[in-house]
C-alpha cells in the first residue's frame, strides 16, 4: 500500500509539473504591453476580416524572345558597307531600308541577268522565226526544234540570274527592269523582312564585308516568351493546363507551355510561358514580377509584409490581447509585393500589429519596454 500511494503520488505531481511547464512557455508567448507603450511606439492595427483563397504565388520572370521571332542580316555578297540607315533599338517596318552595300560583285549579277535576258529575247525571236519557215515547208523541222531548244536553254540561264539577284535581296520591280535593259544599280540596300527592333549592329560605315557576313540583328518582339523560376519544391503545386500567369505590375498575361527538363545551381526550374496580352509594355531581357496559379487553393489571411515576424527559421505575427500582445507563430503561404498571407491559429476579429513589429519584438525576447 505505502508504495502504490507513492506512485500514485509521483504521477500527480509528474502531471502537475508538465501543465506548469506548458502555461510558462505558454505565458512566454504573451507579454505586457500598455496602451501607454503602444501609443509610444507607433503600433498600428490591422483587425482580421476573413481568411482569402491562395490561388498562387509571385516569381521572378525573364522576358526572352522566341528564337523564331529573330533573324540576322547578312550580307548577301561582298562589298563595301558605304551607309547605316537606321540605328541600335530604333523599331522598324517590313520593308523598311537598312544598309546601303557597294558591291562590284552585285554589278556583275546584274550585267549576267541583263545579258542573260538579252539573249533569250534573241532564242525566242530565232524560234518563232525557224516555227514560220517550217511552216512554209521552207526548212526542216530539226531547225525548229534545236532553236526551242535554245530558246528554252536561254530562258533557264534568265530565270537563274534573276534568282541569284533575288537571293542577293534585288526586289522584283528592279529585276524586271534590269532584265528589260534599264540601268544597273550602283549599291545594294538591305531591307527588313518583318517588323521589329534592331537588337544588334555589327557593320559600321566603311567596313568591307565578306558574303554572309552578319551585319544586323533584327528581332520581333509581337511575341515574347516568360521564363519563371519555380524553386524545386514548388513545382508539383503549380497549375498549367488551363492556368493563366499574371504580372504584378502590369496588364500582361500569359498562358504557361511546360517545365524545362533540368534543375538549376539555384534550385529551381524554369516555367516558359507564352504571353498572350501586354506584349507591347515588355522589354527583352527584362525581369518582371509574376503571379503563378496553384492548383490547390489554400485559404490564408491577407496582411502587409510588415506584420510577420522572422525567430529562426519560424515566422509569427503579434496578436493584441487584454494584456498586450500574443506572439502567434504562422506559415506564409505566398506573397505579392508588400502583401503576403499566412495561415496559423488565428481567427476573425482579431487585432495584429503591422508597424514597429521589431519593437515589440524586443519586449517579447525580454530585451527592452514591455513592464
Amino acid at each position: 500500500m505505502p508504495h502504490r500511494f507513492t506512485r500514485r503520488t509521483l504521477l500527480h505531481c509528474a502531471c502537475g509539473l508538465f501543465a506548469l511547464i506548458s502555461f510558462a512557455v505558454h505565458a512566454a508567448d504573451e507579454f505586457v504591453v500598455t496602451p501607454a507603450q503602444i501609443q509610444a511606439l507607433g503600433v498600428q492595427l490591422q483587425r482580421l476580416d476573413k481568411p482569402a483563397p491562395i490561388d498562387g504565388m509571385t516569381f521572378p520572370a525573364r522576358v526572352v524572345l522566341p528564337p523564331s521571332q529573330e533573324y540576322v542580316l547578312s550580307a548577301p555578297v561582298a562589298g563595301l558597307v558605304d551607309q547605316l540607315l537606321v540605328t541600335e533599338n530604333e523599331s522598324v517596318k517590313a520593308g523598311q531600308p537598312l544598309l546601303r552595300l557597294v558591291s562590284p560583285e552585285f554589278g556583275e549579277l546584274q550585267l549576267k541577268l541583263s545579258e542573260a535576258a538579252s539573249k533569250a529575247r534573241l532564242s525566242q525571236k530565232t524560234a518563232l522565226r525557224e516555227r514560220t519557215l517550217f511552216a512554209e515547208g521552207i526548212i526542216p523541222e530539226r531547225r525548229v526544234q534545236e532553236a526551242e531548244s535554245t530558246a528554252a536553254e536561254d530562258m533557264a540561264r534568265q530565270r537563274q540570274a534573276e534568282a541569284a539577284l533575288r537571293l542577293a535581296g534585288l526586289d522584283a520591280p528592279s529585276i524586271r527592269r534590269v532584265a528589260d535593259g534599264g540601268a544597273l544599280q550602283d549599291a545594294l540596300v538591305l531591307h527588313a523582312r518583318t517588323p521589329g527592333v534592331v537588337m544588334k549592329l555589327e557593320a559600321k560605315p566603311g567596313h568591307r564585308a565578306q558574303a554572309a557576313e552578319s551585319l544586323i540583328h533584327i528581332a520581333d518582339t509581337r511575341k515574347l516568351w516568360l521564363d519563371v523560376q519555380i524553386p524545386v519544391d514548388q513545382q508539383a503545386r503549380i497549375a498549367l493546363k488551363g492556368a493563366l500567369i499574371s504580372a504584378t505590375t502590369r496588364d500582361v498575361s500569359a498562358t504557361p507551355v511546360g517545365f524545362s527538363a533540368t534543375v538549376s545551381d539555384s534550385q529551381t526550374v524554369m516555367l516558359r510561358a507564352r504571353v498572350n496580352r501586354g506584349v507591347q509594355s515588355l522589354r527583352v531581357d527584362e525581369f518582371v514580377q509574376v503571379r503563378v496559379p496553384f492548383l490547390d487553393a489554400d485559404e490564408g489571411w491577407p496582411l502587409p509584409v510588415s506584420a510577420v515576424m522572422r525567430q529562426g527559421d519560424k515566422a509569427y505575427v503579434f496578436a493584441r490581447t487584454e494584456k498586450g500582445f500574443l506572439a502567434t507563430e504562422v506559415a506564409v503561404l505566398d506573397s505579392a509585393g508588400q502583401s503576403l498571407r499566412v495561415k496559423g491559429a488565428l481567427r476573425a476579429g482579431q487585432e495584429i500589429a503591422i508597424t514597429s513589429v521589431i519593437a515589440l519584438k524586443a519586449a517579447w525576447l525580454g530585451k527592452g519596454g514591455a513592464e
